[in-house]
């Protein structure tokens, strides 16, 4: 597996699958490439796709040092020069949509277009989720479930049973884990949002209440030409679940751009 080395001397693991136009899939909060594993056949047949595993999960480095949603970007641009790879398009979802917009920001030579999933532009200025949503997951004995529950319907977790890859990485260290969920806490672009010029495609699940979906036409407002499309009856993993409308959505998208 390669490894891309940042300007910190940090080791970033990075898969590459797939031919054609390259495609950077961005993965949420402590997980690590396998997130997007379900639903990466749907674009390896039109394009290069390419996951990282962030630092603290995978088979990256593990330092144990504040992390944030910028340093993340820098990380994904360490992996496309590794790559030798001048531009891309960018697709995260959660987490992954929260260091997509600082790739777009700081980085706008280098993204011809951005997918935003699931996503928001930070508590400061986003929608967040409950207090009740908060405390459920804050309880070890019922986190699992709850989590499912957020990211999936409850008929498709019937009809799916068993490990799921949007769960997090099993083996990430407690303290990256941590520092994980501080940088995304932490996420503040809505003064940067209006400066991103690629063009945008920003996708949510109406039922999704864990980024709530409001979040959506909020970041359309903020980012010029944006395009919002809200996927009807899918949660936070509406991605997966819902992945033959979504990834249709997203090829599409591309395609106007390539």
């Amino acid at each position: 597996m390669p490894h891309a080395t940042t300007a910190d001397g940090c080791l970033i693991a990075c898969q590459v699958q797939g031919e054609g136009q390259p495609l950077v899939l961005l993965a949420g909060q402590s997980n690590n490439h396998t997130w997007w594993d379900p639903v990466r056949a749907d674009f390896e047949t039109s394009y290069r796709t390419i996951t990282l595993d962030w630092r603290g999960t995978g088979d990256s480095d593990k330092p144990d040092e504040v992390y944030s949603t910028k340093g993340f970007a820098d990380d994904v641009i360490a992996v496309l020069d590794d790559l030798g790879l001048p531009t891309a398009h960018v697709y995260g979802t959660s987490m992954g949509g929260r260091v997509a917009q600082w790739v777009a920001i700081n980085y706008p030579e280098r993204v011809n277009a951005l997918v935003l999933g699931c996503t928001s532009p930070g508590a400061a200025h986003g929608f967040e989720r409950s207090q009740e949503i908060r405390r459920l997951l804050a309880d070890p004995t019922r986190a699992v479930r709850v989590l499912l529950d957020l990211m999936y319907t409850p008929g498709w977790l019937k009809a799916n049973p068993g490990r799921h890859p949007v769960l997090g990485d099993p083996d990430m260290p407690p303290y990256a884990r941590n520092r994980h969920l501080v940088a995304s806490n932490r996420h503040d672009s809505w003064a940067e949002l209006p400066s991103i010029k690629a063009p945008t495609l920003i996708l949510h699940g109406t039922d999704d209440v864990f980024s709530p979906a409001a979040n959506a036409p909020l970041l359309a407002d903020r980012i010029p030409g944006a395009r919002a499309e809200l996927i009807q009856g899918a949660r936070h993993a509406y991605f997966h679940e819902f992945h033959t409308v979504a990834s249709r959505l997203v090829l599409d998208f591309l395609a106007q751009s390539d």
